[in-house]
């Protein structure tokens, strides 16, 4: 319960600083609008966790793990790419790095928290 709890904060609020961020930088969209992209992008690691957990029921070792780090890569990078995609367009062209650069964090904490978590550990 408590793993559910700070994977539901760490995007909530990973997801809120993103889109202030956004506004900040004087970005053309709405604060829902970004929280809704930020929430559809993350699919794909959403279907990376399940892939990585059924990779894990038959064993864990070094092609377990290479499995699971190309899953997720890939993931994230579709992540990150979808979501850019969106975000960046509503942003001023001197100012698109700023905004790219959270999401990327953002995403590559979720990967990261996908790919190192074993259960019973």
């Amino acid at each position: 319960m408590c793993l559910l709890f700070q994977v539901f904060v760490i995007i909530w609020f990973g997801s809120i600083v993103i889109t202030l961020n956004s506004k900040l930088l004087g970005g053309t969209i709405s604060f829902f609008q970004s929280l809704c992209v930020l929430g559809y992008c993350i699919m794909p690691l959403t279907m990376a966790l399940v892939v990585c957990r059924i990779v894990l029921l038959s064993g864990s070792g070094t092609v377990s793990f290479a499995v699971r780090l190309t899953v997720v890569t890939a993931s994230f990078g579709w992540s990150t790419f979808a979501s850019t995609a969106f975000l960046a367009d509503s942003q001023q062209s001197n100012r698109k790095a700023l905004v790219i650069y959270p999401v990327f964090l953002f995403y590559f904490v979720i990967g990261w928290m996908i790919l190192i978590f074993s259960p019973g550990k």
